[in-house]
């Protein structure tokens, strides 16, 4: 893995968090307990602050960023992803809030101050543009994603199941390492 400071701002991991070895993680970035980054996930906090909350995946291919203070940006947006969030294969987060207990699409691209409301999901290959807030307890998809239906009770009990299937695959993946 590589993790490199930025500016004075050197990553915050949990030591129970899993890392892979083929991950970059860059600058103001804290990744909270339990939680998980997978294969070429990119992950670089450099001109904003980047927060992971607990028990959240980050899946193969990922990329978080940020965007700067500038005249057309005041102040800059971080990203700010919660607990238990599933985060899928691909899937750009781009200086955007994702709240608790959401599952985001293979693919999908969340844009600048969107917000994702907890226990939602976002379908994959979806496009949230910039600002737009996606309600609790609803599926969006397409491009730009539009509410589709409310979640199923299903639905809602998947994404705290994929939370801690990785958490278990996780410690699996850590029990590996250390032999």
């Amino acid at each position: 893995m590589t993790i490199r400071k930025f500016k004075n701002n050197l990553p915050k991991i949990d030591k129970t968090a899993y890392v892979d070895e083929t991950s970059t993680i860059i600058g103001d970035v804290s990744i909270g307990e339990d939680t998980s980054i997978w294969p070429n996930v990119v992950i670089r906090g450099d001109v904003q602050t980047i927060k992971i909350g607990r028990r959240t995946n980050i899946q193969d291919g990922a990329i978080l960023h940020v965007t700067s203070d500038t005249v057309y940006t005041p102040g800059g947006y971080p990203l700010i992803i919660g607990d238990d969030v599933t985060v899928g294969h691909g899937a750009i987060l781009h200086a955007c809030q994702i709240e608790n207990n959401c599952l985001i699409g293979i693919g999908s691209i969340i844009l600048d101050g969107a917000i994702i409301k907890s226990n939602s999901m976002v379908a994959a290959g979806s496009l949230v543009g910039p600002n737009k807030i996606i309600e609790s307890k609803m599926l969006y998809k397409g491009s730009p994603a539009k509410p589709i239906r409310e979640l199923t009770k299903e639905e809602l009990e998947y994404i705290s199941f994929s939370s801690k299937h990785y958490v278990k695959i996780m410690k699996d993946y850590n029990k590996n390492n250390e032999n």
